[in-house]
Order: C-alpha cells, then structure tokens, then sequence
C-alpha cells in the first residue's frame, strides 16, 4: 500500500453538523468532478433507469478487491479507480441520489455514500460498516433507500448462521484488532436472529418479469457462513432479458453480462438464487 499517493481529509459541515475522515487520491476527486458532468442529464422518472444508465458509464473500470482495506483505522474511501462489487453498486446508488437532488458537489457526495455503505448511516469504525450483503439490504430499506422485493418475486426463507468474518478472522486485517473483532462478533449475534428470503436459482427465469431494471441483485451463497458472494444491478437489455450489470470477477472489469442473469447463475460456483432490493 503506497501511502503517499492517499489524501487523508477531514470535512467538517457546519450546517450537517458531523465530521467525515475521508480518504481520497487528488485522481479519484477529480474522477468524481468528471462523472458528475458525465452522468449530468441520466435523470428519469424511472429512477431504475437513470441507475443503469449511470452503472453503464462505469463500463470497463477495473474490478480490484479489498478496495475498502486502506490504512490503520476505517475511513470513507471514495475509489472511482477501482470497485469491488459492492463498491459499484454503492457509487452507482451514490451518484443516482445526487442526481435526483439536483446536485454535484463532493461534499453531499460524500455523505450519501456514508450514508449507504455504513449502519444507520454512521461511519462509527470498522465495524460499522455493512459488511454482509443481507445487512446492508436490510439497513438501507430501513433507510428507505432500497425495499426488498425478494418475498414478492416468490421468494422462500432460508436459517442460516452467517458467521465467515468471524470464524475466518485471519482473512480480513482488520479484524486483528480485538474491538473490531468483537463488534463483528456482535453484528453476526444480531444476523443470527434474522430469517432472509432468497429466489432459488431454479425459479428465476419463471419469475425474471417481476425484476426490473435497476434493482440490486445479490447472489446468495451455499458457502457455510456467507449469505452472499456477489452483487450487481439488474438490467434489460435489447433481447428482452434481464442481465447483470456489475464489476466482474470474470472479466476483472464494470461490463453487462453476456447472458441473461438466470443463465449467467448457471455458472457460478455454490450460487443457490438470489436476493433483489429496488431502490426507492
């Protein structure tokens, strides 16, 4: 990790009145000053639509992993460069807000994506963020950023304990601290106490009317401990058929799936369905 190439800021806004520690590169501000004069008219009654149309301006950055594991303490990273999959969907839901207000400034920016990616939209340490997919779903409907449509698409319950942080503690540098490891431990307490619906693999195609374009898909998981391993935003494409667009492991890049979303599932390893929020 190269340190001198990070901007350790901090922002304070008096009207808001809370302290953001952001960590920034000079290239990623100015990236945020471009996509705001890129995505500037995207805006559509369909706020489904103007998501993808801004996902789809992310096309062909590069997929790059851990894209949030930066320096010694947690802060707010905004990274255009680079984007795990959850990162993209986060940026993607970051800028559609911000279009939808009428603004483009760094600063309300930033507090959304605060907002989004952190429990009740606090940035309180490491483990105040929304590590599992199931939990940022449920945190961000609360929100009312997103609902989840999972139960409506014919969704069905599945128990199980998500437990992978914790029980692979090794895996995440993070976690090396003691008071981070027990505020995981805590949250996954929290998540064992909870039921979430998915769609099976199987009943995806019969039910893919049902998603529209725009919604976060997020790949549920036969991975003991896990709840998801993948996420994205659901779009209809010129055949008619729901795809995948998303920061790829295959292609290590933002593209569109090239078959349809019930098709692409085929081929991914212990995938068992899916989970669906629509934003609001």
């Amino acid at each position: 990790m190269n340190y001198k190439i990070l901007l350790f800021l901090l922002y304070t806004f008096p009207v808001l009145a809370y302290t953001q520690q952001i960590t920034c590169t000079p290239a990623d501000k100015q990236a945020f000053e471009n996509k705001t004069i890129e995505i500037d008219g995207l805006l559509e009654n369909n706020f489904g639509k103007t998501l993808v149309a801004i996902g789809k301006t992310f096309k062909g950055i590069p997929y790059v992993a851990k894209t949030l594991e930066v320096g010694e303490t947690e802060s707010l990273v905004v990274n255009l460069h680079g984007l795990d999959c959850t990162t993209f969907v986060e940026n993607v839901l970051a800028f559609g807000l911000l279009l939808k207000e009428g603004k483009s400034d760094f600063n309300s920016f930033t507090k959304h994506l605060e907002t989004i990616r952190y429990k009740n939209g606090n940035l309180n340490g490491y483990g105040s963020r929304l590590h599992y997919f199931s939990e940022w779903i449920a945190n961000n409907e609360e929100k009312d950023l997103v609902k989840n449509v999972t139960n409506e698409l014919g969704g069905v319950p599945i128990e199980k304990e998500i437990n992978f942080m914790g029980t692979h503690r090794e895996l995440y540098p993070f976690l090396k601290d003691e008071s981070n490891y027990e505020k995981i431990l805590i949250t996954e307490k929290e998540l064992a106490k909870e039921t979430f619906c998915y769609l099976p693999q199987d009943q995806i195609e019969t039910n893919e009317h049902l998603i529209k374009s725009g919604d976060i898909i997020a790949l549920a998981t036969s991975i003991n401990g896990l709840d998801v391993t993948h996420t994205g935003i659901a779009t209809l494409e010129k055949d008619g058929r729901i795809h995948l667009l998303h920061a790829s492991t295959g292609s290590m890049e933002v593209e569109v799936s090239k078959l349809p979303l019930a098709d692409y599932l085929k081929g991914i390893k212990k995938n068992i369905g899916i989970l669906v929020a629509r934003p609001n």
